[in-house]
């Protein structure tokens, strides 16, 4: 439905309120954030080694890939509204066992479970695609996913607070507090707004192919997770290069881990505002440019010696501001080569985005072993923000080439 439907708060007849969408976008992103200033605190109570805790985060995010391979077609199957309350029932029971386990394998694999709330992010821009057009879609998909700025900006700080005053499993505790309130929000508010599929879950994850053969799915595919892999390297990079190499504790690492956030909660701001305005494209050409500008400069400054925690996590600002930039517009321009399919697209382009990032965050976690300082994890996170450059000006290509050959093409579905 392309057309905004009547939408009243906790009014589960109507589709869901964009508060609803927000709080439910931000757990997803305080799930992944929260607890990471307490890697270095649970290396020592698991007695393993960090590559091994890693697996939280490199682990979590390939699960949340994978998953999100299921989650699009269920949504377009059964609804957005049911996948959604499942989910969150996982979540609870998963942040339960973490908050509770003794051993690392027993940890691990509950955290690997909870992954599940990555509904909680791909669900909302379905719900949001069902609701209104392409331009109108990246601007709300720019406000709701504000709450991914905002979350992570405070999530640290908070995690950071917990484990100092309660241990690393209050995170773990405090996750299970909120996923209750969420799965509470949802039954009240989120109405369905997807329309009822006739086809089978085996036809719905038929039309992958269908996706994947459409050359401007990929390009905005690639454009999102080229952009959204230097952040996904700095979550898997930045607690080490905070704690091992300039020294701090969990809290100040807390502190200094919201820098990209600061930048997110801006670019998604200016996405909000003005992606219906001016259009996807230039919006996430603008988005990738300024992320590769910042990271460049911040290679060039570690470069020539000028090395402190300050500088190294001031340029993140950079990471944040592009990826709020870029993340709604690459999505809604996902969603919308298809718009039946919004919820599948939803989740392809997420595994995609997210699976990149899972490599990413266990590359950072290997290059920074060689002893070398924050300069491998700045090359990795320069060379990723090319890389999204590079895709951005491939869609325009693709959308050169066929303007080009069939003048009329604007007003017909793209390929």
């Amino acid at each position: 439905m392309n057309t905004v439907s009547p939408v009243r708060f906790l009014d589960r007849t109507t589709p869901p309120h964009v508060v609803t969408m927000i709080l439910l976008t931000s757990l997803g992103a305080l799930s992944m954030n929260l607890f990471l200033p307490s890697l270095p605190t649970m290396t020592e109570f698991f007695a393993t080694e960090y590559s091994v805790i890693q697996i939280a985060v490199a682990g979590y995010l390939g699960v949340s890939a994978f998953l999100q391979l299921v989650i699009g077609p269920l949504s377009d199957k059964f609804g957005r509204r049911s996948v959604m309350m499942g989910a969150l029932v996982i979540f609870i029971a998963a942040s339960i066992g973490c908050a509770l386990s003794t051993t690392i394998e027993v940890f691990l694999a509950f955290r690997l479970v909870q992954a599940a709330i990555v509904a909680g992010m791909i669900l909302p821009r379905a719900a949001i695609r069902d609701m209104f057009s392409e331009a109108r879609a990246a601007s709300m998909i720019g406000w709701v996913t504000m709450g991914m700025a905002v979350a992570p900006m405070i999530a640290p700080a908070f995690g950071g607070a917990l484990d100092g005053l309660f241990g690393w499993q209050a995170n773990f505790w405090a996750l299970m507090i909120l996923g209750v309130l969420a799965l509470a929000l949802a039954w009240a508010d989120m109405g369905e707004t997807a329309a009822p599929s006739t086809e089978s879950l085996f036809q719905q994850v038929g039309h992958y192919p269908e996706l994947l053969l459409s050359p401007r799915f990929w390009g905005y595919a690639l454009t999102a997770a080229f952009a959204s892999g230097a952040f996904f390297a700095f979550l898997g990079g930045a607690p080490y290069v905070g704690s091992e190499v300039y020294g701090l504790d969990p809290f100040a690492l807390g502190i200094f881990f919201g820098a990209p956030a600061v930048g997110y909660m801006v670019g998604n701001g200016i996405s909000g505002q003005y992606s219906a305005r001016f259009g996807v494209i230039p919006m996430i050409t603008f988005g990738t440019i300024i992320t590769l500008a910042g990271l460049g400069t911040g290679l060039i400054v570690d470069l020539i010696g000028i090395r402190n925690h300050v500088t190294f996590f001031s340029f993140m600002v950079f990471v944040g501001l592009g990826n709020g930039l870029v993340i709604p517009n690459s999505m809604a321009g996902m969603l919308s080569v298809r718009p039946r399919l919004a919820g599948t697209a939803s989740g392809l382009g997420g595994a995609i985005m997210i699976g990149g990032g899972a490599a990413l965050s266990t590359l950072a976690g290997i290059v920074l072993q060689a002893g070398d300082g924050a300069a491998p994890l700045l090359w990795l996170m320069t060379l990723t923000s090319a890389g999204s450059v590079a895709a951005i000006f491939y869609v325009i290509h693709r959308e050169s080439l066929r303007r080009a050959e069939t003048p009329e093409a604007e007003a017909e579905p793209a390929e």
